[in-house]
């Protein structure tokens, strides 16, 4: 079993950045064997993958992402990051840290964390 507890949400303007966390505990061999990924959840919306990282470090991105965030992992801090730059309001959802899966979630799910793009 891991856990998996995010953070770093919050309220920022169109244009800026905010830096999402997401730090495992429990089987942390789980955590380092395994493909790492934010989705997201907007009102009214499905769940949609966000960004994915493998455990040799290739990511996989949504096109609505590319060139505005990066996902990366350490191990040695059993911690996955999502850098996101140029934040438009559309970008507003819960977002969650996921645990097993590169092209699709795993089995393990964060309990989300709030990120809010307004002026």
């Amino acid at each position: 079993q891991v856990q998996l507890v995010e953070s770093g949400g919050g309220l920022a303007q169109p244009g800026g950045s905010l830096r999402l966390s997401c730090a495992a505990s429990g089987s942390l061999s789980l955590f380092r064997l395994n493909a790492l990924g934010w989705y997201r959840q907007a009102p009214g919306k499905q769940r949609e993958l966000v960004a994915t990282i493998s455990t040799s470090n290739n990511a996989n991105y949504a096109d609505s992402v590319k060139g505005r965030f990066a996902i990366s992992r350490d191990n040695a801090k059993n911690t996955v990051y999502l850098q996101m730059n140029s934040l438009k309001p559309e970008d507003t959802a819960v977002y969650y840290c996921n645990l097993g899966g590169y092209w699709g979630p795993g089995g393990y799910w964060g309990q989300g964390t709030q990120v809010t793009v307004s002026s």
